[in-house]
């Protein structure tokens, strides 16, 4: 017999409203915000990347973790792609629901210090709507992101402008989301589908596949996903590889960039040894060493999103093109 499973049915669900919330829209930064000093030799070297892998028309990938919406940078990341700059961004599940969030009531994050003492955590109604578009999409053979950017971009979000999602579902740039069960908080509502979810997540992990076959003369960028990233990464650049090497193509001369805030010292290009704790940090041995390692460059940069970002935005958008200042 099956094992015994909990009873969401017996649930309560909350309206937003009587969530306190930590982070509002004055987080958001402005594009002409002043720059705060900050100065790393990569920066320049991966934007002038991003210009050439452009004009090339090869992938010019963002992984990132969620933290980074948290961090106020929407606005960079939505006219990176407008610039044509970034063809691909890719998420864990925790980044649609504060971009969905913000969008909706201008609002997001809620502590969990606090909520998780009452049970109250994560159990609010119109995130949890997020299960229905995703249901609904994977029944359309769409992936997570395609379907909650074209919702947030077609109805009456009163924010959608600082809206990841809805810009990229506007410009046609896939944004995908791959999800572990049981990590997010839409996993917890009643209305929540697993089936749904994994074939739409599933559908992403293709998507992002195919992005990655274009990756030859490209950029990946790794923006604080220091397991997602990686491990979505490794899988897909292993299958694009055996295609590749079928069809006398290689995948090899591109360019990595990993922004994070843990430090590493010495020569990044060289993993760590298997007595040093950073030899588990996948991002140094995955995307700065091991993918690269066959005719590719890499590049680490420590230091908070909320700064890193926009310096990489400068570096990409004030960067010389087609050779002209």
């Amino acid at each position: 017999m099956p094992f015994p499973t909990f009873d969401r049915s017996r649930l309560k669900i909350q309206p937003l409203t009587q969530r306190r919330h930590d982070l509002d829209l004055s987080v958001m930064l402005p594009l002409d915000a002043p720059l705060p000093a900050f100065s790393h030799p990569a920066l320049s070297l991966l934007g002038q990347r991003l210009i050439e892998a452009k004009e090339r028309g090869r992938a010019r990938i963002l992984m990132m973790g969620a933290h980074v919406l948290r961090a106020g940078v929407s606005r960079f990341i939505i006219d990176l792609m407008e610039r044509g700059l970034i063809s691909h961004i890719a998420m864990n599940g925790a980044g649609p629901i504060h971009d969905w969030e913000f969008a909706l009531i201008g609002a997001t994050t809620e502590s969990v210090a606090h909520y998780i003492q009452t049970g109250e955590f994560g159990l609010w109604h119109e995130t949890g709507v997020m299960n229905d578009v995703i249901r609904t999409g994977a029944h359309e053979g769409m992936g997570i992101g395609e379907a909650l950017g074209r919702m947030i971009l077609t109805c009456d979000f009163p924010h959608k402008s600082v809206s990841v999602l809805a810009a990229a579902a506007r410009l046609g740039v896939p944004v995908t989301v791959h999800v572990g069960i049981g990590y997010d908080i839409l996993h917890e509502h009643p209305n929540c589908d697993g089936a749904a979810l994994g074939a739409a997540s599933y559908q992403d992990f293709l998507i992002f596949t195919q992005s990655v076959s274009e990756l030859e003369g490209g950029v990946l960028l790794n923006f604080g996903s220091a397991v997602m990233g990686p491990e979505v990464y490794l899988k897909a650049l292993s299958m694009c590889r055996n295609v590749a090497h079928q069809e006398g193509r290689v995948i090899k001369h591109f360019t990595t960039g990993v922004f994070d805030l843990v430090p590493l010292d010495g020569d990044t290009r060289r993993q760590a040894e298997k007595s040093d704790p950073r030899y588990y940090y996948r991002p140094w041995k995955t995307i700065l060493v091991r993918t690269v390692a066959d005719g590719g460059e890499s590049y680490y940069v420590c230091g908070d999103h909320r700064v890193t970002f926009p310096h990489l935005y400068h570096a990409a958008t004030s960067a010389p093109q087609n050779g002209q200042a």
